[in-house]
């Protein structure tokens, strides 16, 4: 009684402080901050590229923040990644947790069922015999259907319909199912109103809530959250940056205003130009060779005439 009560879901509290990642092209989130106790149905809310489900990965242990920290039932993040992954699970998440369209409803079930006992089952469930071990499976898989509302009688072939083939609420149901058979303390989930009718969107709230409601702590990330649930709204990054801007420059003049009169940067005042040398004019130049050059002319004709006189005396 006590081991079967041990398997029972129970959620993890989840908090937040300061939260945030950057990567190459800048914040996907930041000073995140929030509290949510267990079982609670918190919807991450915001438009498409602001960060939701960056935010949801690195609450799941899939991704690793760069600022502030969390702690996720009670395991510190972003140091303990693995710990994180061990008790939360993930439904449908574009790039990360999506189903093959190929596969159908009851090779998926299966599968994880087989790969749930492979890699989290305890070593005392390898003694059990095969018949076991497969009521076992059989059971955790009824379990994840009936809580993910997912009625395979209804669906066109039953168990044997491909995923192609499946209904957009059908294929959410389906990967919540997936989720669930592992019995998670914490369920992420990404894209939770998209392409869903207003009918729709209020089937998928009411089965998060029940989901909660079981135990299981549950991350949503949407476009527009309900109500009744834990909101918390990201923005996109060039926002971030808009709110940002004002607060660096008014902490800068505040260092600036702070600073003692010596020690404030003054502008260096830009040195002058020094004058240029006045360039000696061509026509000065050449009349000063020229009376130079008269001179010496006159010089030597005076020489040459007293130089004939004293000849002819002689």
């Amino acid at each position: 009684m006590g081991a079967e009560a041990a398997e029972q879901p129970h959620g993890a509290a989840v908090v937040a402080d300061g939260f945030g990642l950057k990567g190459p092209r800048g914040w996907a989130f930041r000073k995140v901050s929030f509290r949510a106790e267990p079982g609670a149905l918190v919807a991450i809310e915001g438009p498409s590229g602001s960060g939701r489900t960056c935010l949801l990965l690195a609450l799941t242990g899939r991704m690793k923040a760069t600022e502030g920290h969390a702690e996720v039932g009670g395991v510190g993040l972003p140091r303990k990644l693995g710990a994180v992954r061990r008790f939360s699970a993930l439904g449908q998440v574009p790039g990360v947790s999506e189903l093959d369209p190929a596969f159908t409803v009851a090779e998926h079930l299966r599968e994880r069922a087989l790969l749930q006992r492979r890699f989290d089952g305890s070593f005392r469930a390898f003694l059990r015999r095969p018949a076991e071990r497969a009521a076992e499976a059989r059971a955790r898989i009824d379990e994840a259907v009936a809580a993910a509302g997912l009625d395979l009688a209804a669906l066109p072939k039953g168990e044997r319909t491909s995923v192609r083939d499946l209904e957009r609420l059908e294929a959410l149901r389906l990967s919540i199912a997936l989720a669930l058979i592992g019995r998670p303390r914490l369920l992420g989930l990404d894209d939770t109103d998209l392409k869903l009718s207003d009918a729709d969107r209020a089937e998928v709230w009411a089965l998060l809530r029940s989901v909660a409601a079981a135990g299981t702590t549950v991350l949503a990330v949407c476009a527009e959250a309900p109500a009744d649930a834990r909101r918390i709204t990201t923005v996109t990054d060039e926002a971030t940056a808009e709110q940002d801007e004002p607060a660096e420059q008014e902490e800068a003049m505040e260092q600036e205003e702070a600073m003692e009169p010596e020690q404030a940067v003054k502008p260096e005042p830009k040195p002058e130009p020094e004058p240029k040398p006045e360039a000696t004019k061509p026509a000065a130049e050449s009349t000063t060779a020229t009376t130079i050059e008269d001179a010496t002319q006159d010089d030597t004709e005076e020489g040459a005439a007293d130089a004939l006189a004293e000849t002819g005396r002689a």
